[in-house]
């Protein structure tokens, strides 16, 4: 089915960043070490939280495509949001430790002067994770992957955070030596916002929230089919990257019970092609003049 050959493509999303996040942490943590940069050493401490949320974004994505079972009517789709909310949680522990660490280290007046190399690399760090964000951001769009789009954002942090890494070695460079450090607290800071956000966005979706906006959309795709003259009520949520619909809809009360039936396959084809939705159920009612 195509929602289960979406999430495997969602998969090389993940086997991007997992392999971006190893090379980058080794590189920064190595260089962090080598060129005394308590701004670098965070950023790459950053990279390893990121390794681990990204293998639980692929695993969460490979329980996903377990087709239905006794114990799982509806699939296993919501494994996928669950590794979200794992990765928020392993990025908000790491967050507060580089915060509290960077903290220890400018009240024990641990403050020194970064290298060059240290500012180089959190330069070229940066432009290699956009290119990671534009990759994955642009397959979420594809396959409709919420654990892949909150993996785009998390790249697109990192880049930003390399950035910030960057401007507080090189101005540590001009002798404003407590800017290396103050980085160092500002990426702690962006980790737990990160991490904050993706919480916020997968306890949303466990707890069955949904778009307003796409609900409004879900109807409008219902009502343009001829033969539903009214659309009573329509009810959405996500499990996983699929959308689970459940509408009630008034029909001519002297069509047969066929032609009703035919009436909720087309309007499920209707969703399945103009919204992407695998998932609907669609209770008829008989049309009554008010």
């Amino acid at each position: 089915m195509g929602e289960y050959e979406n999430i495997k493509r969602g998969e090389k999303g993940a086997w991007v960043s997992i392999i971006a996040y190893l090379v980058l942490a080794a590189v920064k943590l190595i260089v962090a070490t080598i060129g005394n940069s308590e701004a670098l050493r965070a950023d790459g401490l950053n990279n390893t939280t990121d390794v681990i949320a990204s293998i639980a974004v692929l695993i969460g994505l490979k329980i996903s495509r377990k087709p239905p079972d006794e114990d799982h009517h509806y699939g296993h789709f919501r494994a996928e949001t669950i590794a979200s909310l794992v990765a928020a949680f392993i990025m908000m522990t790491v967050g507060i430790e580089v915060i509290v660490g960077t903290i220890g280290d400018i009240m024990n007046g641990h403050i020194s002067e970064p290298s060059m190399l240290t500012g180089w690399t959190a330069i070229l760090a940066a432009l290699f994770m956009f290119v990671v964000y534009r990759y994955n951001l642009n397959l979420a769009g594809q396959v409709g992957s919420q654990a892949l789009y909150a993996a785009a954002q998390d790249n697109r942090s990192d880049a930003l955070v390399s950035i910030g890494a960057a401007v507080g070695i090189f101005g540590a460079q001009l002798g404003v030596y407590w800017l290396d450090p103050l980085a160092g607290l500002i990426v702690g800071l962006i980790i737990c916002k990160t991490a904050w956000d993706i919480f916020r966005e997968a306890s949303h979706t466990l707890s069955d929230g949904f778009n307003k906006v796409e609900v409004k959309n879900i109807r409008h795709v219902i009502a343009s089919h001829p033969s539903v003259l009214t659309v009573e009520d329509v009810k959405a949520r996500l499990q996983g990257n699929q959308t689970f619909v459940d509408a009630t809809i008034h029909i001519d009360p002297n069509l047969t019970i066929q032609e009703g039936h035919d009436i909720t396959d087309e309007v499920e084809v209707l969703l399945k092609q103009e919204m992407n939705i695998y998932y609907a159920h669609i209770h008829i009612e008989p049309f009554k003049e008010e």
